[in-house]
């Protein structure tokens, strides 16, 4: 769904046969997903927005990570620093602070994953499977925002140290032109 919701809500009618929410929607996309790509030996992932980590609704645009964890394998929220408001976690500017921003994110994603754990059903072999944390990393410089920093190695290794401090060891790197700090 789009990302402002509450507005484009009442610009647009989305077809729902069902009455679902938009939370229940993606969880029924996911659900059906599932059946089709896990007998054939498929994972199935998502990708959401940095803040399903922390905040506690949908944003309006359907993305809850509880719901969203219950169906996949790899669950991918993009913590890119420079999409935080300023004064997120109480850091003034995010862009400025990769290392902040990711393990404060990541503190959270894994707070409720454990949470999550704790109330999902158990599968077959009586335990509770956790999704994988796959974040998404800035590696690209935000030059629309003021300040921004520009990012290279040394920023996306703030990322990946934060996050792995936080004993999430997974990534996946974002940069719109495919030009990468990592080689």
């Amino acid at each position: 769904f789009p990302e402002n919701g509450r507005r484009v809500d009442q610009e647009v009618v989305f077809q729902n046969p069902n009455h679902w929410t938009k939370v229940q929607a993606i969880q029924h996309f996911l659900q059906e997903a599932k059946q089709v790509l896990k007998p054939i030996g498929s994972f199935v992932s998502a990708d959401v927005f940095g803040l399903t980590t922390t905040v506690n609704d949908d944003m309006g645009i359907g993305q809850k990570w509880e719901p969203i964890a219950a169906e996949v394998d790899y669950i991918s929220p993009m913590v890119y620093p420079s999409h935080y408001s300023d004064g997120m976690y109480g850091i003034p500017h995010p862009d400025l602070n990769p290392y902040a921003i990711v393990k404060q994110a990541m503190m959270d994603a894994n707070r409720k994953q454990a949470q999550f754990k704790k109330t999902s059903m158990p599968n077959q072999n009586n335990q509770n499977e956790a999704t994988i944390i796959r974040p998404w990393f800035q590696d690209f410089t935000a030059a629309w925002i003021h300040p921004h920093k520009r990012y290279g190695y040394e920023e996306v290794m703030a990322q990946i140290n934060a996050a792995k401090e936080q004993k999430v060891d997974q990534y996946l790197l974002w940069n719109p032109h495919c030009e990468y700090s990592l080689r």
